[in-house]
């Protein structure tokens, strides 16, 4: 098969590897699209990956070879699958919260095979079925979107409240778009780049603004004009932490979602002055998959707009990652690996 491999910072190589085969438990899986998520662009472009290592890990398949003991799956299924599952057994599991799973791997650490390439194995676990009539394109969103959808579980955010997005890369946009879904209709992003700052308008951004167009008031106990309820900040920049803590109303809760190596500033007077909350939100909710392919399917989102109209072959993964670190790409990439010569 046909897999991107990566070698050092911004250096992928297309190469022929053995196709994998499923053990106990596990299916073959013929890769449909595999997004690419912003952890991929630091992995690849930032140097943080193993080298030797296939990336991917937002993607959707259909089923060619189902491994011993496997019987839930056949040939023929249309799936997504995590990039590892939760083990069922520790203390955060039990109490419903696999994201913090005590087993669970380092990300660009762990041995992991991932999708982009032709064929990717995972143990029936990590494998969800798409439902009927969505097609495994649109699938390949359930993924980032179940990121979004934890972020927004986390927020503790309501209809009729209002928020803001800081980075409206493809997880702030899905962010974005899930709010609007689940009825919150005040939503403000914050994006230098123009091309996102025009589709988040279309996605339903109520304002889209330049980052320096957000006020820092001078001191901690003093609120800007129209505070929001709730920040999710998208975008991994110190400044833009600092910024939306800044936009907050008392009471109000800022998500950490964006990945960065840069460690911003936290103003503790400002948080404890309006009795602010600082959470994080890694990964899925518990049904993450099935919540995200749920709303999928429900027409819910305009995936039009948030995906690229354009499929990548593998041999164009690296100019792809380019063009959206330099903001001239909006929606989500979707790679075809099966596309490739």
């Amino acid at each position: 098969m046909h897999a991107a491999v990566y070698r050092a910072a911004r250096q992928l190589s297309i190469e022929r590897r053995p196709v994998p085969e499923p053990g106990e438990g596990e299916v073959l899986l013929r890769v449909s699209h595999c997004g690419v998520c912003g952890s991929d662009l630091h992995f690849v472009l930032d140097g943080w990956g193993r080298p030797d290592s296939i990336g991917g890990h937002e993607f959707s398949g259909h089923v060619v070879r189902v491994g011993p003991g496997v019987l839930r799956f056949r040939v023929g299924d249309a799936v997504v699958a995590l990039p590892e599952a939760a083990c069922g057994r520790c203390e955060f599991c039990l109490d419903h919260r696999p994201a913090l799973c005590s087993g669970r791997g380092t990300a660009g650490v762990s041995p992991f095979q991932g999708a982009f390439a032709e064929y990717v194995r995972a143990g029936v676990r990590q494998i969800v079925p798409v439902p009927d009539g969505l097609s495994t394109r649109e699938a390949a969103l359930a993924e980032p979107l179940a990121v979004a959808l934890h972020a927004i579980s986390r927020s503790g955010i309501r209809p009729g409240e209002s928020a803001l997005v800081t980075g409206a890369g493809p997880i702030g946009m899905l962010v974005l778009a899930a709010l609007r879904a689940r009825g919150v209709g005040d939503v403000w992003v914050s994006e230098p780049s123009p091309v996102r700052r025009d589709l988040a308008v279309r996605v339903g951004a109520t304002r889209a603004v330049l980052p320096d167009e957000l006020p820092f008031p001078s001191m901690p106990f003093e609120l800007v004009e129209d505070a929001r309820h709730v920040a999710f900040e998208c975008s991994g920049r110190p400044r833009a932490f600092a910024s939306a803590l800044a936009q907050l109303r008392r009471g109000g809760t800022l998500v950490v979602v964006g990945t960065g190596m840069e460690k911003p500033n936290l103003d503790p007077n400002r948080v404890l002055l309006n009795e602010l909350t600082v959470t994080g939100a890694y990964n899925y909710d518990e049904n993450g998959l099935g919540n995200a392919l749920e709303l999928l399917a429900s027409g819910g989102l305009p995936t039009g707009l948030l995906v690229e109209p354009e499929d990548v072959p593998l041999s164009g993964l690296l100019e792809a990652m380019e063009r959206l670190e330099a903001g001239r790409i909006g929606g989500k990439v979707l790679v075809a690996p099966g596309t490739e010569d």
